[in-house]
């Protein structure tokens, strides 16, 4: 049987398709450095792994909408103290840091200020520290609370 591109069964197909999709790649809700890690992955395209090291580690893993892959660290209990990312666009660190954005957008501004590049930063404070850089199209990046970083995991090991 052949179904027509313009008829209903192919639009509700399609349609039903592009939600799916969308569910598929949607970030969990209210993650954030800080934070606890859903106990089971939201939608199919996440992945968790937990062999990183000895360490009960837990890694979470997803597309955001502009493309880029966020990867999601967490200890055993759950607390997520690191987010690395890679892609096309910048991820939304305001949603990331959580309760750490306003000091690390101020701490970047300033450090933006005085001569640092657009390209490549590292904002270090005592409890979080955020590595990015990238150009167009290709960025990079990394975020961590050096306090709740695991023994036996370096930031070197968020990848």
């Amino acid at each position: 049987m052949k179904f027509a591109m313009n008829s209903p069964i192919m639009r509700v197909a399609v349609a039903a398709g592009m939600g799916a999709t969308l569910l598929l790649s949607a970030a969990p809700a209210c993650a954030q450095l800080g934070g606890t890690m859903s106990a089971t992955p939201r939608a199919a395209s996440e992945v968790i792994a937990n062999d990183l090291t000895d360490a009960s580690i837990r890694i979470l893993g997803w597309i955001d909408e502009g493309g880029t892959t966020i990867h999601e660290y967490a200890t055993g209990d759950g607390l997520i103290f690191a987010y690395t990312w890679q892609g096309p666009t910048m991820p939304d660190l305001d949603r990331l840091l959580g309760p750490y954005k306003a000091s690390y957008r101020a701490k970047a501004t300033a450090l933006l200020a005085t001569g640092g590049s657009l390209h490549a930063s590292r904002v270090a404070q005592s409890d979080v520290v955020v590595d990015s850089g990238g150009q167009m199209r290709s960025y990079v990046g990394r975020a961590w609370l050096p306090a709740v970083i695991p023994p036996g995991i370096s930031p070197a090991d968020l990848q």
